[in-house]
């Protein structure tokens, strides 16, 4: 029926490198699927803890005090319980058995594997596991009659001591050290080897003892077979003054407090007949022949608390079960008390107590109080429920075959079915909500066994629910009461004792993290795939005999097999329906799969996996398809939408409920628990057993195989590829919901059998070592991780990184080749070591050897190969491994690695260009892409800083020429540098070397991306300026040109005025520059230049203008202000006159203004020059006003003259002669035409201009004096231009000086010419004479 498979690991299955074959890598991790598929987990595992409930909250339902609910099944599928084997007594024990004037005792010593039997004084421990090997003592004199194993108290025995055996005749008692040890056994199995050792601590007793107790802490209690009292056995390392080394105490007459006063002595009625110890509340319990129980606690060394007594009991339980044939005087016998384990639920049962008829007595710790124990402290126990014996019970008879002929007894019409009413059982055993107790058989050597357990399919809630059940369930939903299994089985000889065997170290896997939803302990349907069944021991006087708890795995095993062998379905349909459908599904994946816990006896061989027989197989896979039935899907419509917009969910079907249960039972020991916990000296060490990581690891990777060979499984129909290509809609959608869900499932299961691997590695490499070896804050993770969180969580991929990373920097540490360890780490944990960083590993050993080797073109390969693997991994490379990386190049002098690695690794960490775009839109503020962006600026870092540490290099090392010269070296880098193709870098480099006072030599150079460097944005005057001058270097004057105008122009950065001017200046000359052009933009080049050349003319002026005010800036806050705007920028000459010139009453600027715009208007401009002479003359006498005069008119001419528009000459000619005609006997006569020739106004004009006046006879010519001193003024013009005529220097020839005209008007100018100017006659003359001499 079952096939034991080594499983993938098997063969490794003692090693600590155990695991599980190869399962593919990803090269990446889709976490939101894995955490979609642990909350289905997390699901499960809600599910699992509340589908069946607790034994206390089917004990405690209101008005439901007793029950006899009983489901009792001939020998089929559903009896709860099986026989298994039975090992035989040794020969020689046997026979000393058989004979009667020999006095035998025997019991079962579970915890060190022996049954125990004395003949008369000597002992002897049976090793039932060998079934062979004996061991004996026979030290003492005494006929024993007892025997208990119990706890030594810690610090008295030496450390190989690990229990103590209590022997006990009718006069004394004996402690005998042992030491159990596990060792190889048969079968594969393990065994206990165990020494006895001698303590010397015996002590003579006055009564005979029996019913010895231990508890936790090594004390030792046990009551007088014939007084009944309670007594404890002290035992101390030494004796002291006050207390011998072994001493019995009697806690009935002395040293207990009692919080109940005891009023009479004990009654023999009265007298203990037995003890209980209590592990889980640290209390024990006495049983007094009367059914009295009384509750105990430890208290100080030698002393004990008496709690509380239940009296009364048979009333008691009368009042629950008021007129039950079981409860009679005779019957009502408390033969056992039974500790019940501590559970979450409020109305928790702690105490059990079985009468002879298997009656049972609930008892629960009062509402409203605290319990026994540490966590529960003095509550009262009260008697809450009594249950029943079963009144249905199959004699045995008529449910087994008969033990002689093989056939089942039938019942008849002349024979009928007779019901079997137990009596006189002893001893019970309990665990678990398992009960099984002796009972004697009615014939010779054949006892019975009634077998208890509880009806799953009866109290739990495991079948499925329509979507809308919990609408229309009414709000009065009781709690189902308690329905059990029973049997009688018989067992051959007389039972002398019965035990549970022991949990085997491997049934750890079923255990369940504090975080996470346990199911209660009676739910064997959570529990079975990841413990072997429950198992108790019968010992008689035949041997031990073994029986086994079914769990509904096994009984679905029966019902398979039956239909494979038979054909009929009745069975696994009726199975089907007692545990539902999806329950179903999972336990069928159990065994399709296999799982090393298929066998109901205990495991054998770590990692031992089992199989059904291939008919069985067909049958399993058949009916997991059958019972899966299909998704179906819900719609949801949104009212008020438009038609067809709607939403559903998805109501799975059995398959994938199945594979989730089945996944989540198998994974939940280690689901939720924590990774490490803190060892000695405060070591975070592993948290998890190897062994259990090893055997769910085989599980899952069954179920992991099972699905791979049959994808078919989860399709919609057999052979129906296509999925639900004709089906509705809504169909459809539950079929891709179905199929998502269970992708998510198969990826989870895949990571978490890698994950286990890769622990396990972990734990191989002395985890403690490899988190003290991570970063603190890795090491913080870690300790808070849990498994879940190792498979799904972003932490869990951070951590796991780190240690591997921890691992591989150990290998190359040792000089270790890294291949092995990545060979392993890729084909047993690919997730957790993709190919990208087999590569990183490997490149990094390159690097060390390329660091060991002292052959340079060795060395030259082994970087060259470590730089092709790490831009191949790049993509998983974290920044400070980068960095790490570039300063091993940079040690080796490697410049092509430390330069190419990070710019390849900038476009990896840009992948998409979005950082790219980000810098291309001008870097934006609030811009997601700036992540990106700053990806890349880290990557350029290193490569800057790669440079600068081979400047450092160059400066700190003399040059030795060969491949590692420190200025060969950094030549090459900068090569490296320039020569990449990444605008943005070059950007970045750019501005480094301009930052480090290297432009000049950047411009030099002119890279090929340096003329957009300067032009993108944000402009700032040092790359205008490096702009211009690249434009200049470039031979593109007319472009150097526009930026200067630009830079002269901008209002963005604060430059001073005369730089402004400056570099206008710059541009007009750049301007002039440019060749003239045959592509036909000259023209364009020429309109450019002239209006530069205005700008400039403009620029001049406002500097001027500037000059000129700014020795007002101290009269008033707003002329500061308005003063200091001139240098922010430049006007235009509108401005500079409106704003300016204008109000601030400024005349030589308004005539400069004027004289610039070419701007002629009289209107404007004479009124200036009438101002300016008024200011001359304003307040002062005419001589000095005539100096004044000069001063100003002078400069101004021979700045503005010969223009039209700030020089109206013949104006100014007027108001210099009206001037001089008003003050004739001040001004010198020449005063006015010598003005006007100082500011550069030729002769002629002059000329011109005072013969008009001369002619006009217009006021003030109209007088005749005036006439006469205009006529002194000609002459005076005369004499010198004659005179300038004459210095060699002079401009004119000879020839164009106007000989004629001049004689001709003296003449004139002589007849007309008053008598009395005789100087001006004498001129005149004079005048005549030279031109006569000289023309």
């Amino acid at each position: 029926m079952l096939h034991s498979t080594a499983g993938p690991s098997a063969a490794a299955a003692g090693s600590s490198s155990a695991l599980a074959g190869p399962v593919p890598g990803h090269s990446s991790l889709d976490l939101s699927a894995l955490q979609s598929a642990s909350r289905v987990l997390q699901e499960q595992y809600v599910k699992d803890a509340q589908v069946v409930p607790e034994l206390g909250d089917t004990l405690t339902i209101p008005g439901i005090q007793s029950s006899a609910s009983y489901s009792v099944f001939p020998d089929d599928w559903r009896v709860p319980f099986q026989r298994q084997k039975l090992v035989g007594i040794p020969v020689e024990l046997f026979q000393h058995y058989n004979t009667t004037h020999m006095q035998t005792h025997m019991g079962l010593l579970p915890e060190i594997e022996r049954a125990w039997i004395s003949i008369d004084s000597g002992l002897f421990l049976w090793d039932y596991i060998d079934g062979h090997e004996l061991s004996s003592y026979t030290d003492q004199p005494d006929v024993i009659t007892g025997v208990r194993l119990v706890k030594p108290k810690p610090g008295v025995f030496i450390d190989e001591i690990t229990s103590l055996l209590v022997l006990w005749s009718p006069i004394s008692i004996t402690l005998i050290g042992i030491s159990a040890t596990t060792v190889p056994g048969p079968n594969g199995r393990t065994r206990k080897e165990i020494k006895l050792y001698a303590t010397d601590m015996s002590i003579s007793t006055d009564v005979e003892m029996t019913s010895v107790i231990g508890t936790d802490e090594g004390r030792i209690f046990m009551c007088g077979n014939q007084d009944g009292n309670l007594y404890e056995l002290h035992y101390q390392e030494k004796e002291g003054w006050f207390g011998k080394r072994v001493q019995l105490i009697n806690h009935s007459v002395a040293g207990v407090q009692s919080l109940i006063p005891r009023l009479t002595a004990t009654r023999a009625e009265d007298r203990i007949t037995s003890l209980v110890w209590d592990p889980y509340r640290r209390c024990f319990y006495t049983l007094t022949a009367n059914n009295t129980i009384s509750v105990y606690r430890t208290n100080g060394d030698k002393t004990v608390q008496h709690l509380q007594t239940l009296s009364n009991l048979y009333k008691a339980a009368q009042d629950k079960a008021p007129g039950s044939p079981a409860l009679t005087p005779k019957a009502f016998f408390i033969i056992s008390l039974h500790p019940l384990e501590p559970t979450r639920s409020q109305n928790g049962v702690q105490l059990m107590a079985f009468t002879q008829n298997a009656t049972r007595l609930f008892f629960s710790p009062a509402m409203g109080y605290g319990g026994y124990g540490p966590a529960n402290t003095s509550r009262p126990l009260q008697l809450v429920h009594i249950r029943l014996p079963p009144p249905n019970l199959l004699h045995p008879d008529e449910q087994s075959p008969d033990p002689l002929t093989g056939y089942r007894v039938v019942p008849t019409p002349d024979k009928p079915s007779r019901p079997f009413i137990v009596s006189g059982l002893e001893p019970v055993c309990y665990i678990a909500g398992l009960t099984v107790a002796a009972q004697t058989g009615d014939t010779d050597n054949l006892d019975y066994m009634l077998c208890i357990s509880p009806d799953l399919p009866q109290i739990g809630s495991f079948q499925q629910r329509s979507p809308l059940s919990n609408v229309y369930a009414g709000g009065g939903q009781t709690r189902p009461p308690l329905v059990e299994k029973a049997t009688l089985l018989t067992v051959p000889g007389r039972t002398w004792d019965l035990a549970p065997v022991p949990r085997p170290p491997v049934a750890a896997a079923a255990s369940t993290p504090p975080d996470c939803p346990a199911p209660v302990l009676t739910n064997d349907v959570a529990t079975q795939f990841c413990e072997p069944p429950r198992q108790f021991m019968i010992l008689t006087n035949a041997g031990v005999a073994y029986m086994v708890k079914y769990r509904p795995l096994d009984a679905l095993l029966i019902v398979i097999d039956e239909y494979a062998n038979e054909g009929n379905p009745q069975s696994l349909i009726q199975f089907r329906d007692s545990f539902g459908r999806d329950q179903t599904c999972a336990m069928i994946l159990a065994l399709a799969s296999g799982n090393t816990f298929l066998a109901q006896e205990q495991p054998t061989t770590l990692g031992k996996l089992l199989t059904i027989r291939p008919e069985a197989l067909a049958v399993a896979k058949q009916a997991f398809y059958d019972f899966g039935e299909r998704p179906t899907w819900t719609e949801r419509v949104t009212y008020g939408t438009v038609t067809g917009d709607s939403s559903g969910t998805a109501t799975f079907s059995g398959r994938r409920e199945g594979l989730a249960l089945y996944f989540a039972r198998l994974a939940r020991p280690i689901w939720k628990a924590k990774l490490t916990k803190i060892g000695p000296n405060k070591v975070q060490q592993s948290n998890l057993s190897e062994d259990v990581l090893v055997t769910i690891q085989q599980n899952m990777f069954a179920l992991k195989d099972l699905l791979d060979r049959n994808p078919q499984l989860f399709h919609s129909a057999p052979g129906d590829h296509a999925g639900a290509r004709s089906a509705a809609a809504n169909e459809q959608e539950a079929w891709k919901a179905e199929q998502n869900s269970v992708s998510q499932l198969l990826s989870l299961l895949a990571r978490t059998i890698e994950a286990i691997s890769f622990f396990i590695l972990l734990t191989d490499h002395h985890i403690e070592d490899l988190i003290s070896h991570c970063e603190p804050d890795v090491q913080q993770v870690v300790s808070s991780l849990t498994f879940e969180q190792l498979v799904t969580d972003p932490n869990g991929v951070h951590a796991s990184r780190a240690l591997v990373n921890v691992i591989i920097n150990q290998q190359i540490g040792q000089q270790i080749n890294v291949d092995t360890i990545s060979e392993v780490l890729q084909q047993r944990c690919g997730s957790f070591c993709s190919t990208d960083d087999v590569m990183l590993y490997k490149a990094r050993e390159n690097v060390r050897k390329a660091a060991e080797t002292k052959n340079p073109i060795e060395r030259q390969n082994w970087l060259g190969e470590s730089l092709r693997l790490f831009t191949k991994g790049a993509r998983i490379l974290e920044l400070d491994k980068l960095r790490e990386i570039c300063g091993d190049y940079q040690q080796l002098n490697y410049a092509k690695g430390a330069v190419e690695l990070p710019l390849h690794c900038a476009q990896v960490a840009d992948a998409d260009q979005q950082g790219r775009g980000y810098w291309v839109a001008g870097c934006p503020p609030n811009d997601a892409r700036i992540q990106l962006w700053q990806a890349r600026l880290r990557c350029y870092d290193l490569i800057l800083d790669t440079l600068s540490v081979f400047e450092e290099h160059c400066t700190n090392a003399k040059s030795a020429g060969g491949l590692d010269d420190p200025d060969s070296v950094r030549a090459h880098a900068y090569d490296l540098a320039f020569g990449s193709d990444d605008e943005i870098f070059h950007s970045v480099l750019y501005g480094w070397l301009i930052q480090r006072g290297l432009a000049d030599e950047l411009l030099e150079m002119r890279p090929v991306y340096l003329e957009a460097h300067l032009r993108r944005e944000p402009l700032t005057e040092q790359k205008l300026q490096l702009l211009w001058q690249f434009y200049v270097k470039d031979k593109q004057p007319l472009r150097a040109a526009e930026v200067l105008s630009a830079l002269a122009e901008t209002s963005d950065f604060d430059i001073p005025l005369d730089s402004r001017l400056e570099y206008l200046t710059l541009a007009v000359g750049n301007a002039k520059s440019h060749p003239i052009s045959t592509s036909g933009n000259h023209e364009e080049a020429l309109a450019f230049l002239t209006d530069l050349e205005e700008k400039l003319e403009v620029a001049q002026v406002q500097l001027e203008l500037y000059h000129t005010l700014a020795p007002r800036v101290v009269e008033s806050e707003e002329n500061a202000a308005k003063i200091g705007l001139l240098t922010k920028g430049l006007y235009n000459i509108s401005q500079l006159y409106q704003v300016y010139a204008d109000p601030f009453d400024l005349p030589a600027i308004k005539l400069l203004i004027i004289h610039v715009s070419e701007h002629r208007d009289d209107n404007i401009v004479r009124p200036i020059w009438n101002k300016i002479f008024e200011d001359a003359m304003d307040g002062v006498d005419p001589a000095v006003a005539s100096d004044r005069i000069q001063s100003k008119v002078q400069p101004l001419g021979q700045r503005f003259y010969p223009s039209v528009s700030a020089f109206p000459l013949r104006h100014i000619a007027s108001l210099l002669m009206r001037f001089m005609l008003a003050h004739k006997d001040v001004v010198p006569n020449g005063w006015a035409p010598r003005i006007l020739v100082q500011c550069g106004v030729p002769y002629a004009d002059i000329w011109d201009i005072l013969h008009e006046m001369y002619e006009s006879q217009i006021p003030p010519f109209n007088d005749q004096a005036n006439v006469q001193a205009v006529s002194s003024d000609i002459a005076i013009l005369f004499s010198d231009w004659i005179e300038s005529a004459r210095r060699p220097q002079s401009g004119g020839t000879r020839g164009e000086f106007p000989v004629y005209r001049i004689d001709t008007a003296i003449d004139q100018y002589l007849s007309e010419l008053s008598p009395s100017r005789t100087e001006t006659k004498a001129s005149y003359d004079a005048i005549k004479r030279q031109l006569r001499q000289n023309w």
